[in-house]
């Protein structure tokens, strides 16, 4: 365990550096939480808008495959 204070005052600047950096992450992750979020919003909103579903819409089903 280091007992010297440069040591210490060493694994502090550290560490106040590691929480920096943590901290911008977060803030950016936040930021892109909330992009998402705002376009999952815009996508509802369209799909209860045109009312399309895609398991109703008029998409011919592929034909069976042949048999041998």
């Amino acid at each position: 365990m280091p007992d010297s204070q440069p040591e210490l005052e060493s694994q502090i600047a550290f560490l106040e550096d590691a929480v920096a950096i943590l901290d911008k992450a977060l803030a950016s992750q936040q930021k892109q939480i909330l992009d998402l979020q705002s376009q999952v919003r815009f996508l509802h909103q369209e799909l209860k808008t045109h009312g399309v579903r895609l398991d109703a819409a008029d998409v011919p089903a592929d034909p069976p495959p042949p048999h041998y």
